[in-house]
């Protein structure tokens, strides 16, 4: 019994198309890899200089295809006006009660009181005292008059009532003056202890103010960060876009090789078995042979 093989082949085109797909292929595996310009490049200690001359090579058409790629690569919107005001804002807000606490914790201590007295205080006891020396100097001519009208005037009896009179008017005078001291000391340390008790409910305020700092600029923060990631991730995925731009242009002529190969139908080799002649079959062969002979000598 003999074999028959039989051969199946693709179109002549088709066979040319996956032949320069495999000789692009073979090509590209010996291309590196590289995401940066030529100035970005440099020789490597142990790398030969064909190695090198390979990667500036590979950098340049890169910086070439970046820039082809322009108009197609990632690109990040910047923030908005209103954004970048909000920003504005909230950082002009962080810290702005510091100086409530400075200003506050000044009204602390033993002479904190100070601050506080009244700028009219002297002027206040200095009209207080004038009126009650003016009274006094009335009160002292009258009891002249009376002892005048007793027919006392010049006698020890006037001078003992006016010596009387003079030291009881000079400690009513000390105390008017030490009263009007004591006010104004007194309403001033109220004033500063009604300050300290504002300090001390800022200082407990204090902390959830600074956690609120935390919170907006960790907010912005984020923000930020955000938009400097998305930038990033632009330049990444444009520099990746670049640097592959090759293989994915091989992997799309790949794919329309794979289609057109497909639609033309598999190549390959199948073989079959043929049973050997009869005997009879050989003799009517062998006849009709003699007789094509015999035919062709007789013309």
């Amino acid at each position: 019994m003999a074999t028959e093989t039989v051969i199946s082949r693709p179109a002549p085109f088709v066979e040319d198309l996956g032949k320069d797909l495999a000789k692009q292929a073979v090509a590209l595996t010996g291309v590196p890899v590289v995401s940066t310009g030529v100035t970005g490049i440099s020789q490597q200690p142990g790398e030969t200089a064909a190695g090198f001359k390979a990667r500036q090579d590979a950098a340049r058409a890169f910086t070439t295809r970046k820039e082809s790629l322009a108009g197609l690569a990632p690109q990040v919107a910047a923030q908005d006006a209103l954004q970048t005001q909000a920003q504005n804002l909230a950082t002009q807000g962080i810290g702005s009660f510091q100086p409530f606490l400075t200003e506050a914790q000044a009204s602390t201590g033993p002479q904190a009181f100070q601050q506080f007295m009244s700028p009219y205080q002297q002027q206040v006891i200095d009209t207080s005292l004038s009126e009650f020396d003016r009274q006094a100097a009335m009160n002292r001519q009258a009891t002249r008059d009376q002892a005048v009208a007793a027919g006392a005037f010049g006698g020890g009896r006037e001078g003992v009532q006016l010596a009387e009179y003079d030291a009881a008017s000079d400690r009513n005078r000390a105390l008017l003056e030490a009263n009007l001291l004591q006010q104004g000391f007194g309403q001033s340390q109220a004033a500063a202890q009604q300050n300290f008790q504002n300090q001390m409910g800022l200082a407990s305020a204090l902390p959830g103010l600074q956690r609120g700092d935390i919170s907006t600029l960790g907010s912005l923060g984020a923000l930020n960060q955000a938009q400097t990631q998305a930038g990033l991730d632009a330049t990444r995925a444009a520099n990746q876009m670049a640097a592959y731009q090759p293989q994915e242009q091989l992997q799309n002529y790949g794919n329309l090789v794979t289609g057109i190969m497909g639609g033309m139908g598999g190549s390959g080799t199948q073989q079959s078995q043929v049973p050997d002649p009869t005997f009879l079959q050989t003799a009517l062969g062998a006849a009709a042979t003699g007789a094509g002979i015999y035919g062709a000598l007789k013309k």
